[in-house]
């Protein structure tokens, strides 16, 4: 029997499939979920009046055009530059909650560079890494080994004194949220270029997400500690970052540990 061209829509529509030759086969078209097939939980908040839905979490990422050219644009941005893109970025969903992107802080002239995590709350009102008492007790700590983060870009200290201090992500995580490999390579190239810009003799890797993005490793930071890595010729010392530290007093020995470590290896590597 053949079947001209309406009677084949129709015969479609209704989810019946009707034999033809390959060469005259019509193209199958793509199902459309009705309504009334929404999975469960979709169809429960879409029955919620509209003042109660939740939003909804957009996934914010430039056209893949945008990417190729994004990388290369950054790899050779100065440091204004690399901080107003840092501003204006929207490459993962973190920008949509930002008050201020976190770009860094410091002398460009610093031998160290701290790398924390993300930015919390006060880092986010303020656009600087390590706030409030976090910022506090990194402070007190590098000042131990004879350092200083209060030290402004034109600051009359000796380069082997001065901090430098950035982040993992530039923008601050929704409360409650623990961002994943996506956001974390979004944000790597702005971390990378700081580092190239800054040429540090070391680098201190502060918590997890510094740690996964500047030497790609998922291991517990217990099994780093201890030991010296190498980011692209850098060595990095991994430590814990102060916000876990403020709320493990106990393992502040620890810290201490890998400060002293992160010390002797700059010594060992003689004058710059």
């Amino acid at each position: 029997m053949s079947w001209d061209e309406r009677q084949r829509a129709m015969l479609a529509e209704m989810g019946l499939r009707v034999w033809s030759p390959v060469a005259t086969l019509p193209a199958e078209p793509e199902p459309v979920l009705a309504p009334a097939e929404a999975p469960p939980a979709v169809a429960a908040v879409q029955a919620l009046p509209a003042t109660l839905r939740p939003p909804a979490v957009l996934e914010v990422q430039p056209p893949v055009a945008a990417q190729t050219t994004r990388l290369p644009a950054i790899a050779h941005m100065d440091w204004d530059e690399l901080r107003s893109s840092a501003a204006a970025c929207r490459a993962c969903g973190l920008c949509a909650g930002r008050s201020n992107s976190v770009f860094g802080a410091g002398p460009s002239s610093a031998h160290w560079l701290v790398v924390g995590e993300a930015p919390g709350e006060q880092e986010d009102a303020q656009g600087q890494p390590f706030a409030g008492q976090a910022a506090q007790l990194l402070g007190n700590m590098l000042r131990a080994i004879n350092l200083s983060i209060d030290a402004g870009p034109d600051a009359d200290l000796p380069p082997e004194r001065q901090v430098y201090l950035s982040s993992a992500l530039k923008c601050r995580p929704p409360p409650g949220s623990t961002p994943g490999a996506t956001e974390l390579q979004q944000c790597h190239p702005f971390l990378a270029r700081q580092i190239e810009l800054l040429k540090p003799r070391i680098i201190l890797a502060m918590g997890r997400m510094a740690v996964q993005t500047l030497l790609g490793s998922s291991e517990p930071l217990g099994r780093l500690r201890g030991r010296v890595h190498d980011y692209q010729g850098t060595p990095v010392i991994v430590t814990l970052a102060p916000s876990y530290l403020l709320r493990n007093l106990g393992e502040k020995a620890r810290a201490w540990e890998d400060l002293c470590l992160a010390r002797a290896t700059l010594q060992g590597l003689g004058p710059p």
